[in-house]
């Protein structure tokens, strides 16, 4: 699946115009039932016409009532759709909590700074951490236009002096260098803003 925002998948898989809220289902197997008001009794009254006629079904949101028409079989086409609706959201929500995007969410902006502050990590969380940073270059960096890595040091140290131009190459050598990397001591809160700060200093990063 390609990283879309939620309104953009609605409207892919059209759940926007195929009218799957309650009222707009509500208002194609029935109707509402009106009240009106009547002058000479000084306030509103409902028609009772329908009562016993049709089925009514009570919303709990405004208190309407709608007298249900529809037959069988429109309201179990209505099921099916509903149940198909819900399985593209099982799956929608399956995909953004799977694999990197449980760690870092859906990266949708085009040109991306990662900064790498590994704080006080032992080796093995440091290599857990760069197990993690590897699967967001490889699942989700690699569909953007330009990234950058920046770590956090005394030092500060820079993958590339700008952000560069995303290709399988590129996402390649930046996996290389993240595995490069020596295993440091704790840095200070200076050297990460400092880190963030020259992330921020280019006008063409987005995020």
């Amino acid at each position: 699946q390609s990283l879309v925002s939620s309104s953009e998948w609605l409207q892919r898989y059209g759940l926007k115009r195929n009218k799957l809220s309650l009222s707009q289902i509500l208002s194609q197997i029935g109707f509402q039932h009106r009240k009106d008001y009547v002058t000479t009794l000084g306030k509103p009254v409902a028609s009772r016409y329908a009562d016993g006629l049709f089925p009514q079904y009570k919303r709990a949101q405004d208190g309407s009532v709608y007298n249900l028409t529809a037959k069988k079989e429109l309201i179990l086409h209505f099921v099916d759709c509903l149940m198909g609706a819900i399985e593209l959201y099982k799956q929608r929500m399956e995909w953004l909590t799977s694999e990197s995007r449980q760690i870092f969410g859906v990266i949708q902006e085009q040109c991306i700074v990662i900064v790498l502050d590994f704080g006080t990590a032992a080796p093995t969380e440091f290599d857990l951490c760069r197990d993690a940073l590897s699967m967001v270059l490889v699942e989700q960096v690699i569909q953007l236009a330009r990234f950058n890595l920046i770590r956090a040091a005394q030092d500060l140290m820079k993958w590339q002096q700008k952000p560069t131009p995303v290709s399988e190459n590129t996402v390649k050598a930046a996996v290389m260098w993240l595995w490069k990397l020596d295993h440091m001591t704790a840095v200070s809160h200076t050297n990460s803003a400092e880190a963030l700060l020259e992330a921020m200093g280019d006008e063409a990063v987005s995020s």
